[in-house]
């Protein structure tokens, strides 16, 4: 008697495997970790690569209640995009990044679950965008949220310009990203920028206890309100492609890396020297439309 043919084995979507990142699923739960400690998990082009494949791979999944956001070790949530990487990036190139981080945050939005960010440690710059894109914050007390940008010459506008000031309002954003005000996890909450403030050590237990309840509740509901909650911001859409062809003209600029180097090498940047210039630059302007130097040569002395 013949036998049957062995019957194909499905692949485990909750084995996924990544450079960058971990990846599990456990009683329903997407977990999605940036495993780059050392750079407190500062994201590269491959990261977000993972990440936006590791996210939308839940929807492989009906069973998949939620998803968390979090970085590895106690040190850091995310510290944004990896300066060896941007360094690397210019109005050529730009788009390259660009769309990633836009892919990313279109991802996570996009998915029918609610996806919560697990902050610990350091959650600024692009990393505190990637909190910002999810639905739900919860953090430790030792979090630190802000947005760094104007100290280091990058530009948030892939989230923080058009979230900020829907969440904590016009003044605070603007002071948030101005004046580069990072604030702690327990002055977030006061100000609506998270959802809950933590003690270190029940930052999971806590999280696990939202999971826990998301799991209880109607998943059609979930994902019909998620749509509707998502519709007002989801008509910033061009303000996103705006962002976007901003930070490309900021990529690889003087400024930009000036704002990078420094940071690397330990120092303070030096950007007054590119304002100095740029009033020396508009002086010589002036002065030549002052010596009809706008005019061509044989109608200058007239």
């Amino acid at each position: 008697m013949a036998k049957k043919p062995a019957a194909k084995t499905k692949s485990n979507k909750s084995a996924r495997r990544y450079g960058d990142i971990l990846y599990e699923v456990k009683d329903q739960v997407a977990w999605i970790t940036i495993n780059r400690p050392s750079v407190h998990n500062a994201f590269r082009e491959q990261t977000l690569d993972e990440m936006i494949d590791a996210i939308k791979s839940t929807r492989e999944d009906p069973s998949i209640a939620c998803a968390v956001f979090t970085g590895a070790g106690d040190k850091a949530f995310s510290a944004g995009g990896d300066f060896y990487a941007m360094k690397r990036l210019n109005f050529i190139n730009g788009a390259m990044w660009n769309d990633r981080m836009q892919g990313l945050a279109m991802a996570i939005r996009g998915v029918p679950i609610p996806v919560i960010a697990m902050v610990n440690g350091w959650c600024v710059g692009g990393g505190h965008e990637l909190a910002l894109w999810c639905d739900l914050v919860i953090a430790s007390e030792n979090a630190v949220l802000g947005q760094t940008g104007a100290k280091v010459g990058a530009c948030p506008t892939v989230g923080a310009t058009q979230y900020l000031p829907r969440i904590i309002g016009e003044r605070l954003a603007r002071e948030m990203i101005f004046c580069a005000r990072r604030f702690t996890a327990k002055e977030a909450v006061e100000v609506g920028l998270i959802n809950k403030c933590v003690k270190q050590k029940d930052l999971l237990k806590e999280t696990l206890a939202w999971c826990e309840t998301i799991k209880g509740h109607s998943a059609q509901t979930l994902r019909m309100t998620k749509k509707s909650l998502n519709s007002e911001s989801d008509t910033l859409y061009s303000s996103w492609q705006h962002g976007m062809e901003l930070l490309a003209h900021v990529w690889g600029s003087e400024e930009s890396l000036e704002g990078m180097n420094a940071f690397l090498e330990g120092r303070k940047p030096d950007f007054q020297k590119f304002r100095m210039r740029n009033k020396r630059e508009l002086e010589d302007y002036l002065d030549g439309c002052a010596k009809n130097l706008n005019a061509p040569p044989s109608l200058r002395g007239k």
